[in-house]
């Protein structure tokens, strides 16, 4: 759903006031990057720059002679300092972390999702090349590059969102970023819990479920919360493991101690010296990990994990992109045949049921709330069917007035056999709580 923030239409005085007030920022900040000396800027901290380079910027507004009053001169001193030092135009997006997801289509339209809303914004970047050098800056500060030849490209922000860039001429109308934000703090269970992502039951399963070291999967549609459920089960590992991650482009936030982290490496210029997830993956195996969590499962190390899981590796986990839980499985024996060896689909069936014991569906409804929709066991093979129990499901009944979702989480009656794996770890279960 897209909603328009309300706003006025500017007036013809108050846009050519705004176009001059950018042209002033523009020379300002030209002034300013002749004026300091980036050599000394090294050696100072944070709070020190800034005050510095508000003093610079306060002597060249005086030096202009520039009628402002100080609400003005406050506004175009962080502005400037924005440009020269954060992501210009995106700063005060990037400082409310209410917002989950900013999204640049191109320099005069951004987009912001608040509250599982898509809503339009009048922020606004002077032309392309100026949205260009923002995105530049980012994909530096990575290693990443972003040019004709790699017109596309995964990077990080240093708090950890997840970034994505596209560029003309695979974008038509201009460079396009998209920014997945995280929260200052990442969530806990008891978040999940009071925003009704799962209920009580599941929450006590799934923490048992990576205690007792069950290989679990995340299946999700595109901004379900996979990352996020992945990052709050992997609080629930025990701080006596060592723990190896892999990711396309960090942002799991790790609580453990004694963690690896992992991340690709496209290829340069050259078109050489990618180093893939499959890759990591193989020499993760050679670092005595306890535990090893994949971001996302997207190619063929799919195959190395699922052999990882059975040659004692448990107690994995991994995100996949499917619909349906059923779908996961299917797409995870598709990777497989991506890791190039011509396996019978039946021993890829096999290796996928003895390997997995969970998967984990989460759904975004209409509301923009997120839901663990079904928790479902997978048990073994049933001639060439891959056997799985729903556990606990969520049932949506309909739709209120406002808007809201309205359901209820059930459990299905089912005892899972990992309940018995449970016990053998001494993880007690409440009574009851596979029935309803």
């Amino acid at each position: 759903m897209l909603m328009n923030d309300p706003f006025k239409i500017p007036s013809v005085q108050a846009a050519t006031d705004n176009e001059h007030f950018q042209d002033m920022k523009i020379r300002i900040h030209r002034r300013l990057i002749d004026r300091i000396d980036l050599a000394k800027m090294d050696l100072m901290g944070n709070s020190e720059l800034l005050k510095e380079i508000g003093a610079v910027i306060e002597s060249l507004i005086i030096g202009e002679g520039i009628p402002l009053n100080q609400m003005e001169r406050d506004r175009l001193i962080v502005e400037i300092q924005h440009e020269t030092f954060g992501l210009g135009p995106l700063e005060p997006l990037l400082a409310d972390y209410q917002i989950s997801d900013i999204l640049v289509n191109n320099s005069s339209k951004v987009y912001i999702e608040k509250g599982g809303k898509l809503i339009k914004t009048d922020v606004c970047f002077r032309d392309n090349a100026h949205l260009m050098q923002i995105i530049e800056r980012i994909v530096s500060k990575v290693g990443r590059r972003i040019d004709e030849s790699s017109p596309y490209v995964d990077a990080r922000l240093p708090d950890g969102s997840r970034v994505n860039v596209i560029i003309p001429p695979l974008a038509l109308d201009g460079p396009v970023l998209s920014i997945r934000r995280f929260g200052r703090e990442p969530l806990g269970i008891s978040d999940l819990l009071r925003v009704g992502t799962m209920d009580q039951r599941m929450a006590q399963l799934l923490e048992g479920a990576v205690e007792t070291r069950l290989n679990i999967l995340i299946s999700g549609g595109t901004g379900t919360g996979k990352t996020t459920l992945l990052n709050v089960l992997s609080a629930f590992i025990p701080h006596g493991e060592r723990v190896v991650s892999i990711e396309d482009s960090a942002e799991l936030h790790l609580k453990q101690e004694h963690v690896v982290r992992l991340e690709t490496r496209p290829s340069n210029i050259e078109g050489r010296g990618e180093v893939t997830q499959r890759d990591l993956l193989r020499n993760a195996l050679r670092m005595r990990p306890d535990r090893i969590i994949i971001g996302e499962v997207r190619g063929g190390e799919a195959l190395d994990l699922l052999q990882a899981m059975n040659t004692g590796h448990d107690g994995s986990l991994s995100t996949i992109h499917a619909n349906t839980t059923r779908d996961a499985l299917a797409r995870l024996e598709t990777m497989v045949l991506m890791a190039g060896l011509e396996l019978p689909e039946r021993a890829i069936k096999e290796q996928v049921a003895s390997a997995l014991n969970l998967v984990i569906q989460l759904v975004r409804f209409s509301d923009g709330t997120r839901k663990v929709v079904k928790l479902s066991e997978i048990t073994g093979m049933e001639g060439s069917t891959i056997v799985m129990h729903d556990v606990i499901v969520y049932e949506q009944k309909g739709i209120d007035k406002e808007g809201n979702v309205i359901g209820e989480f059930r459990a299905t009656g089912v005892r899972p056999r990992f309940a018995q794996r449970f016990k053998l770890f001494g993880y007690e279960l409440p009574p009851g709580i596979f029935e309803n």
